[in-house]
């Protein structure tokens, strides 16, 4: 429980906050408009999942999907500036992050279902408990660590149960078979397709992939450029996989952010704007929080 609360400045809440957001209307625009989509569709081609059975959501009409994208995108859009009272904040904050669950159950209740947005999912119901978060805020605060740790687990979940339903569908032999192979044949890009030559590449690959994500909790116990290291690694893995096969994990990918010591961006800000000012050459600048200690 103490590793759970600890604190973090709240400037790194206000980053993600900022990311989180901003992120809402790329992905309500572009990655997940099927759901204005779905609603033109006969409704026997409704098939829920288990969140949608459970909450007893019908299928999506065309006025409904409009109105909850504009409302999301309006409490979004608002929760962004980070600025919200605590009372003004959580009322918006969870109506976007409601609005989004329901929208994004609509996405994937007509036959394919993402894991790359769990961690968006969660992000959007806890970053509002954090309360209000400035950027130059480096204030240590157990509610801000609170949202930072449930951010992370997610992300660290998506690739640990990934791993697992390999193993789960696929047995132990799933890093010797041939799924990046008939990947690269049904979408790979031109160059990508070059490895169908090289088996042996693709059988490297999956042994990497499935090691790497059952080894993804290292990311909750590691600190300092091992973990920062470990981050990149992952955030490499998703542009080497774009680049492959165009499938693009940008709702997840970008919540790597978490682990990262978001609250010295603004610190850095501050040094850059003492020097675009045209100061004396070598003349120091004090930058205030610019040695905050990483408690994640």
């Amino acid at each position: 429980m103490s590793w759970l609360l600890a604190p973090v400045p709240r400037a790194r809440i206000a980053w993600l906050r900022l990311i989180a957001y901003l992120f809402l209307v790329v992905d309500m625009l572009m990655v997940t408009s099927s759901s204005l989509a779905h609603a033109r569709v006969p409704h026997d081609l409704y098939r829920p999942v288990l969140a949608a059975r459970i909450l007893h959501i019908p299928p999506p009409d065309l006025g409904v999907m409009w109105g909850l994208m504009t409302v999301v995108l309006g409490c979004g859009l608002a929760c962004a500036t980070g600025r919200m009272p605590r009372a003004a904040g959580y009322l918006l904050g969870f109506a976007c992050a409601a609005g989004y669950f329901w929208w994004v159950v609509i996405s994937m209740s007509y036959g394919k279902v993402d894991h790359d947005h769990l961690a968006i999912v969660i992000a959007l119901l806890v970053l509002p408990t954090a309360g209000p978060a400035r950027f130059e805020d480096q204030t240590p605060c157990e509610a801000a660590g609170w949202a930072v740790r449930c951010v992370e687990l997610a992300v660290v979940a998506a690739y640990f149960l990934s791993a697992w339903a390999k193993m789960r569908f696929g047995g132990p032999n799933w890093p010797n078979g041939s799924t990046l192979a008939w990947a690269l044949q049904r979408r790979g890009t031109p160059p990508a397709r070059h490895l169908l030559d090289y088996p042996w590449t693709l059988q490297i690959s999956q042994w990497v992939t499935i090691i790497m994500e059952f080894s993804s909790p290292l990311l909750l116990i590691l600190r300092g450029r091992p973990r920062y290291a470990l981050a990149a690694f992952w955030a490499g893995f998703h542009v080497i996989t774009f680049a492959m096969m165009t499938i693009s994990f940008l709702p997840h990918a970008i919540f790597l952010t978490a682990f990262l010591p978001l609250e010295r961006l603004a610190s850095r800000t501050q040094v850059w704007r003492e020097r675009a000012r045209g100061g004396p050459a070598g003349q120091p600048v004090t930058v205030i929080g610019d040695q905050a200690v990483d408690t994640v």
